[in-house]
């Protein structure tokens, strides 16, 4: 996440992780479907929205647009 400096507004942050092999390739399949589930139940326990979910060769790629979740999500993601 960062900041713009001209006019101070947040801007939300897109998170990436290496989370699949890469022939999860789309987020048609079902580990990737199953996966967004999780992320969309996140969601509604922080009472935000998942603005956005993409996967490329086992890459996923997803926006919140809570700066509390995305605060905790990086928590864990520096605790690895």
């Amino acid at each position: 996440m960062s900041t713009n400096s001209t006019n101070g507004q947040q801007i939300m942050g897109m998170f990436e992780v290496d989370l699949f092999p890469e022939e999860v390739n789309s987020t048609d399949h079902p580990r990737a479907r199953e996966f967004k589930k999780v992320l969309e139940a996140v969601a509604r326990d922080f009472h935000c929205k998942l603005l956005s979910f993409e996967v490329d060769q086992g890459t996923v790629s997803f926006v919140f647009d809570s700066d509390e979740l995305n605060a905790e999500i990086l928590k864990v993601l520096e605790e690895k």
